[in-house]
């Protein structure tokens, strides 16, 4: 190990960077910056050299050159223990740097701007701090690479404990970190520019279709203790950005198993169809309860209320804040996992006792693909998030759905979006009330959505993710008790199924639009 003398300090992200400086340079190392990153320094009172000091050449090209220099690069480069590159430095005064501290312009942020100018994008692409990462982790046996604000305090604490050294261990982790950085910087501006296309002068497309080349990079969230089964093993992944159920954060509870993880999206994703309150219950993926409210609490009560049976170790999502109220509910049932927004402190308080109930908190970000894995390549799919619109509302019966009929068919069609298919969901206005999810034939699932009905089912209204092939999804619907459907249609004997709802008084709606989730 060999002490950390002088560093550079060239970063976008300016975040904790005045304090771990100002550590640095109470260490004694010499601190080498350039423009905001340099003013910022010297502002907070921490000294600093300017880069231009050190090359001897000023900045130039509106900041496109600052650190592409020999002296810069070659106080990184030289293997130390080599005597021919030590020979080499020395003849051309190029001063030794021992950490590199860089990270990158916000391409992906400038790229993700609505309209943003193709100049733009091309200026927000950086040479010289990808070049000084490189450079730096590959002479990772003699210079320390800091990538991430994240990192700061643990290599303070480390320097401060070694006199100013930092192990190969973690000279080594810091490179493999700053690979991992760059790879996924030039796999973004990459995949960004397959989408610009030129026509005499460049334009900008930010939603122009799939990539033609698919690059994923995405950091290890946490080992799960097994998959789907115990034989099976598995992990998480996160895409950093915050946000979404892979950057959840647990407040409480036992670790989150890899069912857990996949209830948990399920449940998640129904919340967000509403923006009144709406509690979903989910098991082994499939809502078996839902509901509205004007309070979480009640709908929660409700949405128990639709299979209390299936419930006993689920998962819940939420889309408004848990209160204390709502909580004091839902701790009377044994749950896997509860998902919100937030969690007030009369929440947190009385699921306290609760000590293997898992409560996470989620900040929602729309989705944007669903990928699947298939043998020898991937499936990329737009995420499901087309809202119905009165537009797409076609009656196609002799009677019109009532105004209550009308609202317990939005809400149903929303919920039956979310449940395997082939899809039926019994329901009322804001209360899931049967569901037949997964089945083989579309007639089973009417059937079995009824049997599982723990409520009434007279004056219910029924949605269906997809067309009905024969009129005898409709006759089971019409024996249970339903008096009106929602349907995509779209079948060769959609006439024949018109016909029977006619013949049996029940009100349809045609919405043209498919909800297949397998």
């Amino acid at each position: 190990m060999s002490k950390i003398q002088r560093a550079i300090l060239s970063v976008t992200d300016k975040t904790g960077l005045v304090d771990f400086a100002r550590k640095l340079s109470g260490m004694g190392v010499e601190l080498i910056s350039t423009g905001g990153t340099a003013k910022l320094l010297r502002d907070s009172g921490v000294s600093v050299k300017d880069i231009s000091e050190l090359t001897g050449f000023p900045e130039m090209l509106d900041g496109r050159v600052k650190t592409l220099h020999p002296k810069v690069h070659g106080g990184i480069l030289h293997r130390r223990e080599n005597p021919s590159h030590r020979t080499a430095v020395a003849e051309h005064g190029i001063q030794p740097i021992d950490m590199v501290v860089v990270n990158l312009y916000a391409f992906e942020k400038t790229a993700a701007k609505p309209g943003v100018p193709f100049e733009e994008l091309i200026e927000n692409i950086d040479i010289g701090g990808p070049s000084m990462i490189r450079s730096a982790a590959k002479n990772f046996q003699d210079v320390a690479v800091v990538t991430s604000p994240a990192d700061y305090n643990a290599i303070a604490d480390e320097l401060a404990r070694s006199g100013g050294e930092l192990s190969a261990a973690t000279k080594w982790h810091l490179a493999q970190k700053a690979f991992a950085t760059t790879a996924a910087y030039d796999s973004a501006i990459a995949s960004t520019l397959e989408r610009v296309s030129a026509n005499g002068h460049f334009e900008f497309h930010p939603e122009g279709g799939f990539p033609q080349t698919l690059r994923l990079a995405f950091n290890k969230a946490m080992d799960l203790r097994y998959g789907e089964n115990p034989h099976q093993k598995a992990a998480m992944y996160s895409d950093g950005s915050g946000t979404g159920v892979a950057n959840g954060r647990q407040l409480q509870g036992k670790e989150l198993s890899y069912n857990n993880i996949v209830d948990l999206q399920a449940a998640w994703d129904l919340a967000q169809e509403f923006s009144e309150p709406v509690c979903a219950i989910i098991k082994h993926t499939n809502p078996c309860g839902t509901a509205t409210g004007n309070t979480l609490v009640e709908a929660y009560k409700k949405a128990l209320e639709c299979d209390p049976v299936s419930a006993f170790g689920g998962v819940i999502g939420v889309n408004h804040p848990i209160d204390g109220e709502t909580a004091e509910e839902m701790a009377k049932l044994f749950l896997e996992v509860i998902a919100a927004p937030a969690f007030d402190e009369a929440a947190k308080a009385k699921f306290a006792s609760k000590k293997n109930l898992r409560l996470v908190e989620i900040t929602h970000v729309p989705p944007k693909w669903v990928l699947k894995n298939v043998s020898g390549g991937i499936l990329v799919q737009d995420a499901d998030v087309r809202p119905l619109t009165e537009t797409d509302l076609k009656v196609v019966t002799k009677r019109p759905p009532t105004p209550e009929e009308k609202r317990a068919l939005l809400f149903a069609w929303k919920v039956c979006k979310h449940v395997k298919s082939n899809a039926i969901l019994y329901a009322r206005d804001g209360q899931s009330v049967g569901v037949g999810a997964g089945q083989m034939s579309r007639v089973d699932s009417c059937k079995i959505g009824a049997m599982k009905a723990v409520l009434p089912l007279k004056g219910t209204v029924a949605a269906s993710d997809a067309f009905f092939p024969f009129p005898d999804g409709v006759e089971e619907i019409a024996k249970a008790g339903a008096t009106a459907i929602i349907q995509p249609g779209g079948s060769v004997r959609d006439q024949e199924v018109i016909d029977t709802a006619d013949r049996l008084g029940l009100a349809m709606i045609f919405t043209g639009v498919r909800h297949f989730r397998h």
